[in-house]
């Protein structure tokens, strides 16, 4: 008999979550560099191939929540309200984020494993390309909204700007009004092309 699909779904999904947990409790306590992919795995008492199936690289055990800011991303685009531009909307998401950082930062382990992240240069390296990777998907969901071909170059500037913007953003001392200058430079050039969206 075959096991229901939410059934198996919410396994994969324990499992998952389960190899994330254990990743992030190892590599705080011993450091990035000290844990190997088989110590996350015999922590979360699955074989090295398990974890290969859920997570592609040991980096992406560290940003297990990758799918959900792209899922995000692209809800932001397509659930924005009747009347708001994309920029903006991609501008109060952005913010949103940055909001949630803020609260995270309160608890004693996101400082630890933000500066785990800033003190590796793979992990680094992989944030700030897990951010960019998320370009296309962008593009695409901006073009599907202003009825534009997938591969439309505005459309693809856009999300580019867009998902840089955020570094500055995160970077910068105010970053409502660091958000609200390069959004209003991004929303400006954009209702040139496409004055409704």
């Amino acid at each position: 008999m075959t096991e229901p699909t939410g059934r198996r779904e919410r396994k994969k999904a324990q499992t998952r979550q389960s190899l994330a947990n254990a990743a992030l409790r190892l590599f705080l306590e011993r450091g990035y560099d000290q844990v190997g992919v088989k110590d996350v795995a015999d922590a979360a008492d699955v074989s090295v191939t398990t974890l290969f199936k859920h997570f592609p690289s040991k980096e992406a055990l560290v940003f297990d929540q990758d799918d959900d800011l792209e899922t995000a991303l692209v809800a932001a685009v397509h659930n924005r309200a009747r009347g708001q531009s994309i920029p903006h909307a991609l501008r109060e998401h952005i913010l949103l984020t940055q909001t949630q950082l803020a609260v995270n930062a309160a608890d004693p382990r996101f400082t630890v494993f933000a500066r785990m992240v800033q003190d590796t240069p793979a992990l680094r390296d992989y944030a700030h390309h897990m951010w960019t990777r998320h370009e296309t998907a962008l593009a695409r969901a901006i073009a599907n909204a202003v009825g534009a071909p997938d591969d439309d170059t505005t459309c693809a500037a856009l999300a580019r700007f867009a998902l840089e913007a955020r570094i500055l953003i995160q970077r910068h001392a105010d970053p409502r009004r660091a958000a609200e200058d390069a959004f209003a430079l991004l929303e400006h050039g954009w209702a040139t092309l496409h004055p409704s969206h």
